[in-house]
């Protein structure tokens, strides 16, 4: 979830460096290297009418940008993925401190972008729609990157309404699990870089969702300075994460929900390492149900390594080494707090549901 908007505001019912990237291809499972996603053929109910389309969606996060190209039929209920991409370009990089995109940062973003717009041209994807990070939202410069984006793809990165992004983030998450193990509602959190939002509800309506300013780059910018963070740079984030969490349980009814759904590299990462992989292999880490105790555990392990530790752990990416602590943290204070005994992890998120709305008729620039 990635729309630019003031962290901690309520939505309404009803609705670095070191990059690395590879494509995770039509039905099959995702690589290593292809680092946070599977992919495969996703169903839903399916629609009256309607004929297959190929369709883009990019999300732009503090941490990552991230394309997927996929054949969407409403008439039969299915997303098919033609090419699922992810890279560190660390966007947000600064913002908490400066207010502003720092320009390489910008620069970082925009070669990338221009990289994907060629794989959506040579597609032949009919349709694009880019969804805009959520470190814009603090930054005085935010219409370069705007102007940017728009000399690149020929449209500009949208700002959802809290309602619109709620609903695409919970329909891309949440429409494989309809009818299947996982027990609804749900509470779907995505820990960004900058913030993590979560939505609650009962497919297919969304009935509560909120953002809070919690995210993995912004808890180690802010508190997770040391090369392993000290006790006191732990707990002064436990804290943070504590406050923003208050906002959470004042807004949305977190004990109704009977399953936790965790998006993001953050999440999938954390699932890896307690699955024992020893290679990220999104296939087996998607929809891995991951317990507390094994979630605590790895927050700890990854908090008391330096940075070379991690780099070592086979599972990561190396655009995480310097933030997975800050992000596992989130996740254990969230499981935590709100007494969820595991987290269902997933590797579907708002690109799905981008790529659905696209299909049905939602706003769209003309592919490049």
């Amino acid at each position: 979830m990635r729309s630019a908007r003031e962290g901690g505001q309520e939505f309404a019912a009803g609705a670095g460096p070191n990059a690395a990237s590879a494509a995770s291809r039509r039905r099959g499972p995702a690589s290593r290297a292809s680092g946070q996603r599977a992919s495969g053929t996703t169903k839903r109910s399916a629609r009256e009418g309607g004929q297959e389309v190929r369709v883009a969606a990019i999300d732009c996060g503090t941490n990552s940008l991230r394309l997927l190209v996929a054949d969407v039929n409403p008439a039969t209920g299915t997303l098919t993925d033609v090419d699922r991409r992810m890279e560190i370009v660390r966007l947000g990089q600064g913002v908490d401190a400066t207010g502003r995109l720092a320009p390489a940062a910008l620069a970082r973003t925009l070669r990338v972008l221009r990289a994907y717009a060629g794989i959506v041209a040579a597609a032949g994807a009919s349709a694009v729609r880019m969804v805009a990070t959520s470190a814009t939202r603090d930054a005085a410069n935010a219409a370069d990157f705007v102007a940017g984006v728009r000399g690149v793809l020929g449209v500009g990165p949208e700002v959802l309404s809290g309602d619109e992004e709620a609903l695409l983030s919970f329909t891309g998450a949440t429409t494989e699990l309809v009818g299947g193990g996982a027990a609804p509602p749900y509470l779907v959190a995505d820990i960004g870089g900058g913030s993590t939002e979560f939505v609650l509800g009962d497919p297919p309506a969304v009935s509560a969702a909120v953002s809070v300013d919690i995210g993995c780059v912004r808890m180690t910018e802010r508190h997770l300075h040391g090369d392993p963070p000290a006790p006191a740079e732990v707990a002064a984030a436990r804290a943070d994460i504590g406050a923003a969490l208050d906002v959470v349980a004042a807004k949305i009814a977190v004990g109704d929900a009977r399953t936790l759904v965790g998006l993001a590299g953050s999440v999938t990462t954390v699932a890896a390492l307690a699955l024992g992989l020893a290679a990220y292999d999104a296939g087996l880490i998607h929809h891995a149900r991951i317990g507390a105790g094994q979630v605590h555990e790895q927050t700890a392990r990854l908090l008391a390594q330096p940075q070379a530790g991690r780099a070592r752990l086979g599972v990561m990416h190396p655009g995480r080494v310097d933030v997975i602590g800050g992000g596992a943290l989130v996740l254990d204070e969230i499981m935590t707090r709100f007494g969820f005994a595991e987290v269902l992890a997933s590797e579907h998120d708002i690109l799905d549901g981008i790529a659905w709305s696209l299909a049905a008729g939602g706003p769209a620039g003309a592919g490049p």
